[in-house]
């Protein structure tokens, strides 16, 4: 594994890229969030850039309202199941939530995206912020936000178990003697839990890469918290360089107290890129998927945020409206940034609205200006690396074509993989089995 530290980079797999209503740009792929072709081409495209895995979120509630791509499109690990088979190298991390889901189904179809794909699944556990998600499973409501995640906390740890029922060498298939596996290397969780009952083993066995990799998206306190304990890595998104290095820092930090090292997780800043030939070209990509979106779409787009609240009732020129605690049970972290920044700034609601849809671009301008953040970002300790989102259409293209180059010839990003799996590629240590290493204390 090579010791040198890269930029590590993920690529979003989603509908067209930019804002809500970036189907509507001319150089868009209109049903990009349900077509494989277009899915298949921006995952070889990333895997010959050297990205580090491709990454799909979800959601499970959507409304009339939702953004469109939310309204039609793949359920991720089938999605990634198909994109394994056209990759080779390029891992596959899938959104899947803890609070409508059983830990042992989650255990199993991540360990066989794993093998599948020769240890490149990373799981990214949500504990699902939309409030209507209950509605889709037979629920009366939603858990409460720090509840979702004591729930996560030992979710995760049932899976990790499931996933260490099988030593690496448990499956010797040896004809002469008849031997299948070696019982020895067979173990039964047998949990019993506040949440949940899973006796074990898994049916599928241990991952090429010892276990899939954990992702935790989301910046709350709990967030943190539930990362430093279980994660091998974070999304997250912070509006500034200082800002990014305090988050992860304080993660780093966290780890050390649950007893792990600083250097067993690696933080993920999520962005969007637009690149113009010049700045003002940039400027002129941005205004142009900026005006496809109307007031009332906007208007949606927040709602969503704030358990699809209808803001189409208040005066769009008239300051923000105070609508109490709304969103402390879904998008806390982003809800409670929507209303500081409009209070602080004095934002009407069509103002706070058009911003939120129509997000302006973290890194924006020339290929050499995204370049020079991006270093400044990693090598100030901010991040370990991004998540990338194209701000256009066709961003992530130029971001491949121009940015990527310019790293490259900086030795600031690999030129090849480092190794066969995903665990591998982000210079992450292949954890032991649990119960095998129990054995061998005894």
């Amino acid at each position: 594994m090579s010791h040198k530290q890269y930029i590590r980079l993920g690529a979003i797999i989603q509908g067209a890229s930019g804002n809500m209503s970036a189907w509507r740009h001319p150089d868009a792929v209109a049903d990009a969030s349900i077509n494989i072709q277009f899915c298949q081409q921006l995952a070889q495209k990333a895997e010959q850039a050297k990205f580090d895995f491709l990454f799909v979120a979800d959601g499970l509630f959507i409304t009339e309202k939702s953004i469109p791509h939310f309204l039609n499109r793949f359920e991720p690990i089938t999605l990634l199941s198909a994109l394994s088979l056209v990759t080779q190298k390029i891992g596959l991390v899938a959104t899947l939530s803890t609070s409508y889901s059983e830990p042992f189904t989650v255990a199993r179809q991540f360990a066989s995206l794993d093998h599948l794909s020769g240890g490149r699944a990373g799981w990214n556990v949500v504990t699902s912020p939309l409030e209507g998600s209950a509605k889709n499973f037979s629920r009366d409501k939603h858990p409460e936000h720090d509840e979702r995640y004591r729930i996560a906390s030992e979710y995760v740890s049932v899976v990790k178990g499931l996933w260490d029922s099988w030593e690496k060498d448990a499956f010797v298939r040896d004809k002469a003697s008849g031997e299948f596996f070696a019982a020895d290397k067979l173990h039964t969780l047998n949990h019993h839990g506040k949440y949940f009952s899973v006796q074990g083993p898994l049916n599928v066995g241990r991952s090429p890469q010892g276990r899939p990799v954990v992702f935790q998206a989301g910046a709350s306190d709990q967030g943190k918290a539930f990362a430093a304990e279980a994660a091998d890595a974070i999304y997250t998104r912070q509006e500034t360089p200082e800002l990014a290095r305090e988050f992860r820092d304080d993660v780093r930090r966290q780890l050390v107290e649950n007893g792990r090292d600083a250097g067993d997780i690696r933080v993920f800043q999520g962005i969007s890129v637009i690149i113009g030939d010049t700045v003002t070209d940039a400027e002129r990509q941005y205004q142009e998927t900026a005006q496809l979106v109307t007031l009332k779409s906007a208007l949606d787009y927040l709602g969503r945020y704030f358990e699809h609240y209808d803001f189409s009732q208040h005066d769009p020129d008239a300051p923000f409206p105070d609508i109490g605690d709304l969103g402390q049970n879904s998008f806390r972290s982003t809800t409670d940034e929507i209303k500081r920044n409009a209070l602080e700034r004095g934002l009407t609601l069509r103002q706070a609205a058009l911003e939120a849809a129509t997000p302006r671009p973290t890194f924006f301008g020339t290929a050499e200006d995204i370049a020079d953040g991006l270093e400044h970002w990693f090598t100030s300790g901010a991040t370990d690396g991004f998540i990338v989102r194209g701000g256009t259409p066709t961003a992530f293209d130029d971001f491949v074509e121009t940015v990527i180059p310019l790293l490259q010839q900086r030795g600031l990003y690999r030129t090849e993989y480092e190794g066969e799996t995903l665990r591998e590629n982000l210079g992450l240590r292949e954890p032991e089995n649990q119960f095998a290493a129990e054995a061998a204390l005894a």
